[in-house]
């Protein structure tokens, strides 16, 4: 345990330190959001480019990994490590880009792809999956390569659209990643996955460490935002880590299979976001709008505009995705039977705790984020923050 601690702690360090020099070099190169639009959540002009600090925090807990005993398997046999370094860089090449220009869809779509390929090619891939009633089935190389490519796209979409929060995206994942690392660290420790090595857990103490490092300085009032450069990143690396847990074997086995769980605790924790972003799609497209077009029908925007102030609707969304994560891991600790009742209790808090801010005298400092006359109504198809 002490060498992912190192590991994370690592990653938060750099990334804090780093990120203030970060936003000073956006500040630089004119890599600003500027609030032109009045219902921006944010009045001030604030620096992007986040992700280049996390980055770096990345690159400097890998390289303290690779001079750790505790990882030298793991850096000797595989090549894990090089895919994920790989697809990180060009992950943040295609961010940087688009934080700087704003990139076609079809161009940033493509950078996704690219860098989801990156990570596949070299040995981070999906060999089996489980399909219910069918149980463990084996992949073919080429169609484990389109699921994998396919499954990282869209956690690196999903990270993506959450971005619209101070500290929601970091948080968000943060949490993901604590839950990830928890249960990768508990089926391993009690044999419930063969020895092969896997990046899964360095990875998901690394993401912990970055996202904790960069909202030191993203928390409300953010004072640098990640931009598609760390939203990106974050996803790309989440979804890695459930892949290399899982794409270990081309003989799985239903021990095999219980290692496998870990591939849907991301995907558990970010329901929230995903289940957004489907409706956000399906919106669109009953409005004939492009599926990229901004609105403000988002779940983190519906919370403001139902009453919730900025910090309030951030940690509701982590309040979700905290008990989305305990109901994901819990059972590798504890019975359901004996874990149901407490989550559902938790599930009543969270939707009274929800339904409090749609009160008009709940609003508190939402007026601080955008004046009343200029509150949207639920679904106004207004852009926030980009």
């Amino acid at each position: 345990m002490l060498p992912y601690l190192l590991v994370a702690l690592t990653a938060a360090l750099v990334t804090g330190f780093v990120t203030p020099l970060v936003g000073w070099f956006a500040r630089r190169v004119g890599a600003v959001d500027r609030p032109s639009d009045p219902r921006k959540v944010h009045r001030e002009e604030v620096p992007t480019l986040g992700g280049l600090a996390m980055f770096v925090g990345l690159l400097a807990s890998v390289g303290v990994a690779a001079l750790l005993p505790d990882f030298r398997d793991l850096f000797a046999t595989t090549s894990e490590p090089i895919a994920i370094l790989l697809g990180a860089l060009a992950i943040v090449a295609i961010g940087v880009a688009d934080d700087l220009f704003g990139l076609p869809a079809t161009v940033k779509l493509a950078g996704q792809l690219l860098a989801a390929l990156a990570v596949v090619v070299f040995g981070i891939q999906l060999v089996h999956f489980w399909v219910p009633g069918l149980q463990v089935i084996a992949l073919s190389s080429d169609l484990g390569m389109v699921l994998t490519v396919f499954a990282l796209v869209a956690m690196v979409n999903a990270v993506n659209l959450i971005d619209g929060l101070d500290g929601l995206a970091a948080g968000v994942v943060g949490i993901a990643a604590v839950a990830f690392f928890v249960f990768t660290v508990r089926s391993t420790s009690s044999g419930l996955v063969d020895s092969i090595p896997t990046a899964a857990p360095l990875l998901a103490a690394t993401l912990v460490g970055l996202c904790v490092g960069f909202l030191v300085h993203n928390t409300h009032p953010a004072r640098i935002f990640m931009g598609d450069t760390g939203s990106m990143l974050l996803g790309l690396l989440l979804g890695a880590a459930g892949v290399s847990y899982v794409g270990r074997t081309t003989a799985p086995s239903y021990v095999d299979f219980y290692g496998s769980v870990p591939l849907f605790i991301p995907a558990l924790v970010l329901a929230v976001p995903f289940l957004d972003t489907a409706f956000a799609i399906g919106r669109r497209l009953v409005r004939r709008q492009p599926i990229t077009a901004a609105d403000r029908g988002h779940l983190h925007h519906l919370l403001l505009a139902f009453g919730h102030s900025h910090r309030r609707a951030v940690l509701v969304l982590y309040y979700w995705s905290a008990l989305l994560a305990v109901a994901s891991v819990g059972p590798a600790f504890v019975r359901l039977p004996t874990l149901a009742p407490w989550l559902l209790a938790a599930a009543v808090i969270g939707a009274a705790v929800t339904v409090a801010g749609t009160r008009a005298d709940r609003v508190e400092d939402a007026v601080d984020l955008v004046p009343d006359e200029q509150m949207p109504a639920a679904g106004d198809t207004s852009d926030v923050r980009r």
